[in-house]
């Protein structure tokens, strides 16, 4: 789906051929993948279809091998049951679906990288509560993964979705900026408005380290996932609010890309600084092999 190196592009492209932001990508993917509208869009439906089944997967019994990971979307899922939750329902549906999801990845479960194992859990927490709370069918879920799909292609191609390129900034910050246009398009935004979420969704997380425990996608990762889907939900909001990021999307990415590059490698997935540097942090640590 490369056709587009700017999000200003993408959003021409549409606006030229008097299309939805959401055809514009469609027919994109068509093109770069030589494949027909029917086959694009039955891919499209199987991966939310695989993110449903994921979720309906979960078991808060599991734990990941290390022992690190499992249990904590059934606690999230338990309290707000309780009805005092302090983000009320909605929030804490989306955190427990992000922490749902980040679990099942660590637990060695089938899930979609969206765009990463490691940030799997923003789309879905976001997507599938929304439809919950809001009434959105089938057609309106896939043509929002449309819409995260050509940011996602677009942050990608401008700057990175690698841990080990530009730090969780590339990976839960990507995942941000997908959710949030995603989430605009539900609620009837418009495309700049779209452009906006994905902007301030980058902003927010610029800078994100990758410093995994023990070199595991388990801590700190699956609990940035909730932040990655809180995180779009502000930016969606302040977009349709009529907020706008004075830095343009694009130039946002190239921003990010830069500072990826600057991070050091101990803070891009090497398990080797920040939080795996601590005490507890070595616990976890590989051994290293004996001279």
């Amino acid at each position: 789906m490369i056709e587009f190196t700017s999000i200003q592009q993408m959003l021409d492209s549409a606006l030229e051929d008097c299309l939805p932001l959401w055809e514009a990508i469609l027919r994109a993917d068509c093109h770069s993948q030589n494949i027909s509208r029917e086959q694009s869009l039955a891919k499209m439906q199987a991966m939310l279809q695989a993110m449903e089944d994921a979720d309906r997967s979960y078991r808060a019994q599991d734990r990941s091998a290390s022992g690190l990971v499992g249990g904590d979307g059934g606690k999230m899922a338990d309290y707000a049951k309780r009805g005092d939750a302090l983000c009320g329902p909605f929030l804490s549906e989306v955190m427990a679906g992000a922490l749902r999801m980040g679990e099942c990845n660590a637990c060695m479960k089938r899930i979609v990288a969206a765009p990463t194992a490691g940030a799997c859990g923003v789309l879905p927490a976001v997507l599938l509560p929304y439809a919950r709370q809001f009434g959105a069918d089938r057609e309106a879920l896939v043509q929002a993964l449309y819409i995260a799909s050509g940011f996602g292609m677009v942050i990608a191609a401008r700057a990175s979705i690698s841990g080990a390129e530009g730090g969780c900034q590339a990976e839960i910050g990507s995942a941000a900026a997908m959710a949030a246009p995603a989430l605009v398009h539900l609620q009837g935004g418009t495309p700049v408005q779209m452009a906006n979420a994905c902007a301030m969704a980058v902003k927010n997380l610029l800078g994100l380290v990758c410093d995994p425990v023990g070199g595991l996608v388990e801590v700190p990762c699956v609990k940035r996932n909730v932040i990655g889907a809180m995180d779009a939900l502000s930016a969606a909001q302040m977009a349709l609010a009529g907020i706008e990021s004075r830095v343009p999307a694009d130039q946002v990415l190239d921003a990010m890309a830069e500072v990826g590059r600057s991070l050091p490698h101990t803070l891009r997935e090497t398990g080797k600084g920040g939080l795996a540097a601590t005490p507890f942090g070595q616990q976890y640590a590989p051994e290293k092999p004996e001279p």
